[in-house]
């Protein structure tokens, strides 16, 4: 397995910092890399932990993930979607979020007719905020992801009749 050196650490540290970003988490197998700004005005880099690198956590295998409690009271049927059916993924990894902002109504409730460019959603990475489209027309029959929590690429967000 290839392992960052300390130069190489440097070294995404000051291209980073002549970056927007504010933090970098980065995974090579069992090794984990955490860098995040540390605001005290020099510009410069900190660890959040006492080591810039640390073992990362070894998850056992699985065969599926678990579905996130529905953020409505509608609660989805156990397993994968019924016929005529069909459960819009995540994209990409990051949090979730149901509205535009804190306090404003969903983008899509339980019920809602959704076209292929309906946002259904927004998507969180690196402060980055990714809207997200239905990329299917039908009704919403169940939301899937929570609000405010972190979803992986594929999870289902929410599921469709097609229509």
């Amino acid at each position: 397995m290839t392992r960052l050196t300390g130069k190489d650490i440097a070294e995404i540290a000051k291209l980073l910092d002549e970056s927007q970003f504010a933090s970098l988490d980065l995974t090579m197998g069992e090794f984990r890399l955490r860098i995040r700004r540390d605001g005290g005005g020099g510009g410069g880099w900190a660890d959040d932990e006492e080591g810039v690198s640390e073992p990362a956590p070894r998850a056992a295998p699985r065969a599926a993930a678990p579905t996130p409690a529905p953020t409505s009271a509608a609660t989805a049927p156990a397993g994968g979607p019924a016929a005529g059916e069909v459960d819009v993924p995540a994209p990409l990894l990051g949090n979730y979020y149901a509205a535009p902002r804190p306090g404003e109504p969903p983008f899509v409730q339980v019920g809602d007719t959704v076209g292929p460019d309906t946002t259904i959603g927004i998507i969180e990475v690196m402060k980055l905020m990714n809207p997200i489209r239905a990329g299917v027309a039908g009704t919403v029959t169940a939301l899937l992801a929570e609000n405010g929590k972190a979803v992986e690429e594929g999870q289902a967000l929410i599921r469709v009749k097609v229509s």
